[in-house]
């Protein structure tokens, strides 16, 4: 029989003594030059017939020692052996009794307690991590699955099952291709489909990415229904734009309705009263001025509504600013701005905003208080900053709703219509309150 090159190495080997037979045999080896010296002795100074006497309980002693150091080597080790099995086993409860510092085997059972207390801790923190991304997983309203590498399921949560329409248990181990999703796996890049799945449809965000388990590369998808979240922002949307048009309708209807009714009792009354004219004109008058104040709402309505697609070209910043800040005359411009800097962007939506942004900038700051216009380039983008020195932001969180204003007079379009203008290049707008004092407002593009 031909043996294989590991199992021929193995049989040419002598078989070695265990761990234990090695301790017994080198303590015999320790008393064994005793035990010469002994027989020595007995030979030159004492009879043959006392040997017996004195040899004999020699060896047996020599014998009880030797196995008793052997029991006080291996019994520890075997300790160990036992609490190292445990910790292989998941079983972070046992601990060795002869733990102390200073002792050679007493640190090896310190450290490995503190081993298993460290893996006791761990564990336990992993279990509540799990517990918690499961219950995530169960109450998210966001589909996910994981995929193996053909594309089998491996897990998926309650809201994918319900997208599926199939109970989770029975999407477990199927196909993409079987649950009709396989389309969803084909990019790795984000993006939004509208589809049709048997637990819904409408506009979905479709996410993937891989990971490795066991060494094996998996898929994770994850849909998020984005209509039902759409269809809530617009509901929010709407309700906030009809509380407003009522809101302004009514103040320009109400003296509208008011003054047709003095119109009309004036008119109504036989014989005229003298003033009659002068109250039949200035309520026409008033009824034309809140009619004009409808129109401008309208109008400025009309205007965020159809804000036109911007037209980039290249701008020298430093002129602009200096036309933003001659249309201003009721406070003093300051402008920080290099001669040569120049970036690309529309040119007369910019400067609107930045009308509407240093109107509001110079109504805020008290009498003879300067109003100040920067520009730079800040980590690869134009920064402009207008600061005053007012007051500062009131606490509203509706400075962006459309319409929404505390200026007597006041359209409520202004920072609306700024950030529309700044977004659609695809830009940033911010007001926050100045640490010195003030309000600023920061447009990046």
């Amino acid at each position: 029989m031909r043996l294989l090159p590991g199992l021929q190495a193995n049989a040419a080997k002598p078989q070695r003594l265990s761990f234990e037979s090695s301790v017994l045999v080198l303590a015999l080896l320790v008393a064994l030059p005793c035990l010469l010296a002994l027989v020595l002795v007995l030979w030159w100074y004492v009879p043959i017939s006392v040997w017996s006497w004195v040899l004999l309980p020699s060896l047996l002693v020599t014998l009880i020692l030797a196995f008793r150091l052997r029991h006080r080597v291996v019994f520890p080790l075997y300790t160990l052996s036992n609490l190292l099995e445990a910790l292989r086993e998941g079983d972070f409860s046992l601990r060795g009794s002869r733990a102390r510092r200073g002792d050679a085997i007493g640190d090896v059972v310190w450290e490995v307690n503190a081993l298993s207390e460290t893996l006791r801790e761990q564990r336990l923190r992993v279990e509540e991590t799990l517990a918690l991304l499961s219950k995530v997983m169960q109450e998210i309203d966001i589909a996910v699955f994981t995929f193996d590498d053909r594309q089998r399921v491996r897990l998926v949560n309650p809201s994918a099952a319900r997208l599926l329409g199939i109970p989770a248990e029975r999407v477990l181990g199927q196909t993409a291709t079987e649950l009709g999703i396989a389309d969803c796996l084909d990019s790795r890049e984000a993006r939004t489909v509208r589809r049709d799945f048997p637990g819904g449809s409408g506009r979905f965000e479709l996410k993937i990415a891989q990971f490795r388990q066991g060494g094996v590369p998996h898929d994770l998808l994850v849909i998020s229904d984005l209509s039902r979240a759409l269809r809530e922002e617009e509901r929010l949307a709407w309700q906030r734009l009809i509380r407003v048009l009522g809101h302004e309708l009514n103040n320009s209807l109400a003296p509208i309705k008011s003054m047709s009714q003095s119109l009309s009792s004036v008119l109504g009354r036989e014989p005229l009263a003298p003033d009659w004219r002068d109250d039949v004109i200035g309520g026409l008058r008033l009824i034309g001025d809140r009619a004009e104040s409808l129109n401008r709402f309208m109008a400025g309505y009309t205007a965020l509504a159809k804000l036109p697609a911007p037209k980039r070209r290249l701008v020298p910043v430093a002129g602009l600013l200096k036309r933003v800040a001659q249309l201003e005359t009721r406070r003093p411009m300051q402008i920080e701005c290099p001669e040569d800097l120049a970036a690309e962007f529309d040119a007369d939506q910019i400067e609107q905003a930045l009308i509407n942004i240093v109107r509001n900038a110079a109504e805020a700051s008290p009498e003879g208080s300067p109003v100040t216009l920067r520009a730079g380039m800040e980590h690869g983008h134009l920064v402009l900053r207008v600061r005053d020195h007012g007051p500062g932001l009131p606490p509203s969180d509706n400075l962006f709703v459309p319409f929404f204003t505390t200026k007597p007079g006041g359209s409520g379009i202004g920072l609306v219509l700024t950030r529309q203008i700044v977004e659609a290049h695809v830009g940033r707008f911010t007001i926050t309150n100045h640490a010195e004092g003030g309000a600023e407002a920061i447009v990046v593009l």
